[in-house]
């Protein structure tokens, strides 16, 4: 079974890939930095429920869809 940091790696890639957006619109648009979302991306950080409800508003979707596998 994937880790839910790999499940949430996936997802933000997915989403993001759907949007058209780079990481850097991604951290623009929930206010984070693009390394932070490259280090999501790459399943190198531990990220809080904080900051995965950032990503998920910025993107449009529930937070359960940045977390569904």
């Amino acid at each position: 079974m994937p880790s839910a940091r790999h499940i949430l790696a996936t997802n933000l890639r997915q989403l993001r890939a759907e949007r058209l957006w780079s990481q850097e619109g991604v951290a623009f648009e929930s206010g984070l930095h693009r390394t932070f979302i490259a280090h999501v991306e790459r399943e190198a950080r531990n990220i809080s429920l904080d900051n995965i409800e950032k990503i998920a508003e910025a993107l449009g979707v529930p937070v359960y869809r940045l977390l569904l596998q």
